[in-house]
């Protein structure tokens, strides 16, 4: 028996549920395949519990450090298993959220996996879906006018490391820890690296960040990776780059893991109780059915065109599948833009210089454009505003005048190039930016806009005003 729909997607995460949603309000017949939870890894695996976990390490610190703003609570422990329960309580009911999302708009959910089929009795192009659930029960036949795929991604691995789950993780394996280390060695200083480093960290374990690059956060703006790695050795952080993990060399015994790294023309031998591998994501595109269409990959990822199209013009894929940023956000809003083009609404292609990237460490970090040094390799002449927090009233309010944010520019048309943040609430921050990013803003329209005080973002004014060497308070 084979139902026919309008659109069916492959994968219930960000990306997928969203242009389910929208996809609903444009009146059309929608089916979401998903093997797991709708709401996806970043609910579950990734964004949600990990932002949950990071929060609270971060009342935990502030709570530690009371007396600096003459309260004092007496002993401040930890209770590490209602950390989880809170980060479960915070997933499920998000979770509920997305299922209530789905069912509002009239949104079918199939749970099982999905696989594209090529032509058949059922349809003369390749996209009939074959939904198989794991209960082993006959296959679902989805025959749809459109297919979209975001089935996400995956923790990449080191080859030939052996990943077992205990003593050495990825970040699946990270979020359902029951108890905390006393030392972890964190394979990898990108984003998901520097978060646990800062998360862990703050609940007292020793850290070691192992980084192949030569800086951690390497495709942030150089100033900023100077800034975070000298406010995680302030932490007791230890941070080592240009170092190399010799996977064969790993070790697992009496509790602890050895293994060993290069740095330059030395071997290094490092130990801690555990092992945590960040080193990127791989897209999730084996056995959903590829081989029977005419969909190109390339390095690993679906390629397509600015519309979200694959080469069977029937077909999208978003999100992680499609490699660039692998942001929830960028899945969210390819997610609406492919579902819009199908519609045939007149949509406009992403623009990877409006997409903020963010980290949630201690101090955050959100970025937008193009770093100092990109710009400049890009052949524009730049001039650069800088500020710092310590300079703004809030950031001493709060407890938080580490960091600054950093405006490039072009310096022939006064275009803004880039904003970078690292500082207090700097994820929040960063929305400013991008408005100012799309509305094609420069630095002395940013200086122009009233900024309340006493706000963070008044450091934003004056970065603006930093730009013509015109900062007030700088």
């Amino acid at each position: 028996m084979a139902e026919n729909v309008d659109l069916v997607v492959l994968g219930a995460g960000p990306g997928g549920y969203v242009a389910a949603v929208r996809a609903a309000q444009l009146g059309m017949k929608v089916a979401v395949v998903e093997k797991e939870k709708v709401g996806g890894v970043c609910l579950h695996k990734g964004c949600i519990p990990s932002k949950t976990l990071l929060r609270s390490a971060e009342i935990y610190q502030h709570a530690k450090h009371g007396e600096e703003y003459g309260i004092r609570v007496g002993d401040v422990t930890l209770d590490f298993a209602g950390v989880q329960a809170r980060k479960e309580k915070v997933v499920s009911q998000l979770h509920k959220g997305v299922e209530g999302l789905l069912k509002k708009n009239k949104v079918d959910v199939y749970k099982g996996v999905g696989r594209i089929l090529g032509p058949s009795i059922f349809s003369p192009q390749p996209g009939t879906i074959s939904v198989e659930s794991e209960d082993g029960g006959d296959p679902v036949m989805l025959v749809p006018q459109y297919v979209l795929i975001a089935t996400g991604s995956r923790p990449r691995i080191l080859p030939g490391l052996d990943v077992d789950g205990t003593y050495v993780m990825n970040s699946d394996h990270a979020l359902q820890m029951q108890e905390l280390p006393k030392s972890i060695i964190i394979v990898g200083g990108g984003v998901i690296g520097i978060e646990w480093a800062s998360m862990l960290s703050d609940f007292g374990v020793e850290v070691t960040v192992v980084e192949f690059a030569n800086r951690i956060l390497p495709f942030e703006d150089e100033d900023v990776s100077k800034e975070m790695a000298r406010l995680m050795k302030k932490r007791k952080v230890r941070v080592l780059t240009n170092t190399k993990v010799l996977p064969e060399s790993v070790s697992k015994a009496d509790g602890v893991v050895t293994l060993q790294a290069e740095s330059g023309s030395e071997v290094i031998t490092l130990t801690a109780e555990k092992m945590l591998v960040s080193v990127g994501r791989q897209a999730n595109i084996e056995d959903i059915g590829l081989h029977n269409t005419a969909i190109e990959t390339e390095k690993g990822v679906i390629k397509v065109n600015e519309f979200m199209q694959t080469k069977e013009k029937h077909i999208y894929a978003i999100g992680d599948v499609v490699g660039g940023y692998q942001l929830a956000h960028v899945a969210s809003h390819e997610g609406i833009l492919a579902v819009e083009h199908m519609a045939g609404l007149d949509v406009h292609p992403l623009n990877p210089q409006e997409v903020p990237r963010c980290t949630y460490s201690r101090p955050e970090v959100g970025s937008i454009g193009l770093t100092e040094a990109e710009a400049k390799e890009q052949g524009y002449e730049v001039k650069v505003g800088k500020f710092p927090f310590r300079g703004a009233g809030k950031a001493l309010v709060y407890g938080e005048p580490d960091g600054f944010i950093k405006i490039v520019s072009d310096a022939k048309t006064d275009d803004l190039l880039g904003v970078h943040i690292i500082g207090p609430h700097a994820t929040d921050m960063i929305s400013e930016a991008g408005l100012a990013k799309v509305l094609d803003a420069t630095a002395w329209e940013i200086s122009q806009v009233i900024h309340p005080h006493p706000t963070l973002s008044e450091a934003y004014l004056e970065a603006a005003l930093a730009v013509d060497g015109k900062a007030i308070h700088g």
